[in-house]
C-alpha cells in the first residue's frame, strides 16, 4: 500500500510513502521491546533533559513544521504554528511537573510501611488522527516517554510526513533509537501490533467505529486501552448571556481547524428568549469568516482535510435538510480545486433525527431552540456523546449549576472549551474512556504498584 500526502487546498500529491510489510513491522517492534527496557531504567534527569531538548527542537523548526501541517491537512498557517508551539509546551510541562507526579507516596491513612510507586510498563501504541497531527501525538508521547515507556505511533494515512518528522524530533532531542517509532502501516496491521509482547497499552483518538475495533482487540489481547472518540458538544446560551461574546466564541469554536475538532461546539442550544438575537449574531460572524488559501495570512479557515471528508460532511448536511432542517448559510461545497466547504448554519433539525445524533466534523452549526433551561439540558444530553460542553450566562454560580448537569468530560462556563496540560482530558459514554493530560494521563500507562517494607 502507498501512503499519500495530498494537499487538500490544491488536490496535488505532495509526497508518497511505502507502507511496511508485516515482517518489517514485527522486526521494528522486536527492537522496540529491547530498547524500552533500557529507557525504563534510565534516570529521571535524562528523561527530563530529553523532553526539554525536544521542546527546543520543536521551536527551532517551528515554521517548517507548521508548513508541513498546512500542506498535509490544510490547517491555516497561523493555526498550525499555534499547534506546533503547544507541542513544545507539553514537553516542557511534563519535564517540569511529571517527576513530582511520578514520585512515590504514601496514601492518606495507609500503613507507615506502605508506599505507592509508578513504574513503566512497556510500549504504548498510539493510533492518532489527522486533525491535530502534531498535538495529538505529543500529548500521549510526552507523558509516556517521561514515564519510561516506549511509543509506537500509527498515524493517520494522510499525514505521513508529520509522522516521519516527529520521530526525527525525538531522535534529535537525544531519545535513544527505537524508543519512539512511527509505524508506516495500514489499519489491518493494528491488531497484530497490539498482540506483540512488548506492547502493553493502546491510546486511540478517532471515530466510534475505530474505538470499538481497537477496544475489542485490546480486550482480546488483555492490553490497557484509552479512547477519545470525538463528540457532538452542546453550547447552551441562557437569557442573561453576553450574546456578543457568546456568538464570537461560537464562531471561533465552530470554524477553528475548519470545524474538524472533537472538542468544538457543534450543537447550539439557545433559550427561546434570546434565540433570534443570538442567531443573527452567529450568522453575521459566520458570514465574515474568510475561507481560502491556508498559506494566506488573511485566511481564517482553510479546506477540510480531504475531498472524502468533504463528501462525508455534505451527505450529513443533505440528511439534515431531508429531516426538516433549514439552511441559513452555506450548505454546499465551494467550487474549484481543493476540499473547501463554507461556514454553514442549519436550524429546525428535529433533535431526535438520526443525523442530529451524529458528529458533524466540519464548519456546520446545528442550532436548536430551547423553551427553558430544563429543555436545554435535556437537549445537551440528548446524544450518545459526552466529550465537552459550554454554558453561557451572566451568573457564574448558576452556570456552574447547569454545567454539573451536563454529562461530559469537560464543561466551560462563558469560555471556549479546549484542552489544557494541567487538566485531564477525555470523555464519557460514546466519547470514550480514560484520560489524557495532567497527572491522570501520565498515570494511564504505568504500573501503579503497592510496596510494603516492614
Amino acid at each position: 500500500m502507498i501512503l499519500q500526502s495530498v494537499n487538500p487546498a490544491t488536490d496535488q500529491v505532495e509526497n508518497t510513502f511505502e507502507s511496511w510489510p508485516p515482517a518489517m513491522t514485527g522486526a521494528v517492534l522486536d527492537n522496540m521491546a529491547e530498547a524500552w527496557t533500557h529507557w525504563a531504567a534510565s534516570p529521571m534527569p535524562q528523561r527530563i533533559r530529553m523532553l526539554r531538548d525536544a521542546a527546543l527542537e520543536i521551536r527551532a523548526r517551528l515554521q517548517p513544521l507548521a508548513l508541513l501541517v498546512t500542506h498535509e491537512m490544510g490547517k491555516p498557517l497561523a493555526e498550525a504554528r499555534l499547534e506546533i508551539e503547544k507541542c513544545a509546551m507539553i514537553c516542557e510541562h511534563y519535564a517540569q511537573h511529571g517527576p513530582q507526579q511520578m514520585a512515590p507516596f504514601r496514601p492518606a491513612g495507609a500503613p507507615q510501611d506502605a508506599t505507592v510507586v509508578f513504574e513503566p510498563q512497556g510500549i504504548v501504541l498510539a493510533v492518532m488522527p489527522w486533525n491535530f497531527p502534531f498535538w495529538q501525538v505529543f500529548r500521549i508521547a510526552a507523558p509516556s516517554l517521561l514515564a519510561g515507556n516506549g511509543v509506537a505511533l500509527k498515524h493517520a494515512p494522510n499525514v505521513p510526513g508529520c509522522a516521519e518528522i516527529i520521530e526525527d524530533i525525538f531522535l534529535a532531542a537525544g531519545l535513544p533509537e527505537n524508543v519512539f517509532r512511527s509505524l508506516f502501516i495500514d489499519v489491518d496491521q493494528v491488531d497484530s501490533v497490539m498482540a506483540h509482547r512488548g506492547v502493553t497499552g493502546v491510546s486511540l483518538t478517532g471515530s466510534c467505529r475505530a474505538g470499538r475495533s481497537v477496544a475489542a482487540a485490546a480486550g482480546r489481547h488483555l492490553k490497557k486501552c484509552v479512547l477519545e472518540l470525538g463528540g457532538s458538544d452542546p453550547f447552551i446560551v441562557l437569557p442573561d448571556a453576553d450574546l456578543v461574546k457568546a456568538a464570537s466564541v461560537a464562531v471561533a469554536s465552530r470554524c477553528r481547524n475548519a470545524g474538524q475538532a472533537c472538542i468544538a461546539a457543534k450543537r447550539f442550544i439557545i433559550h427561546q428568549a434570546v434565540y433570534d438575537g443570538f442567531l443573527q449574531r452567529l450568522t453575521t460572524g459566520m458570514k465574515a469568516v474568510q475561507v481560502g488559501d491556508p498559506l494566506n495570512p488573511d485566511t481564517a479557515m482553510g479546506p477540510l482535510a480531504s475531498r472524502s471528508q468533504r463528501d462525508r460532511l455534505q451527505k450529513q448536511v443533505d440528511r439534515c435538510v431531508k429531516a426538516g432542517g433549514k439552511i441559513l448559510l452555506g450548505g454546499s461545497p465551494l467550487p474549484g480545486a481543493g476540499a473547501f466547504y463554507p461556514p454553514t448554519i442549519i436550524t429546525d433539525v428535529p433533535a431526535n433525527a438520526p443525523v442530529a445524533q451524529e458528529e458533524l466534523f466540519g464548519p456546520v452549526a446545528l442550532v436548536f431552540r430551547a423553551a427553558d433551561e430544563d429543555e436545554a439540558v435535556t437537549l445537551a444530553n440528548g446524544t450518545e456523546f459526552g466529550l465537552g460542553g459550554a454554558v453561557w450566562t451572566a451568573n457564574r454560580e448558576h452556570g456552574l449549576s447547569i454545567a454539573s448537569r451536563i454529562r461530559a468530560g469537560s464543561v466551560s462556563v462563558n469560555a471556549l472549551v479546549h484542552s489544557d496540560p494541567f487538566l485531564p482530558f477525555g470523555g464519557t459514554r460514546a466519547s470514550g474512556y480514560g484520560r489524557e493530560l495532567a497527572e491522570y494521563g501520565l498515570r494511564e500507562f504505568v504500573n501503579i504498584k503497592s510496596v510494603r517494607a516492614v
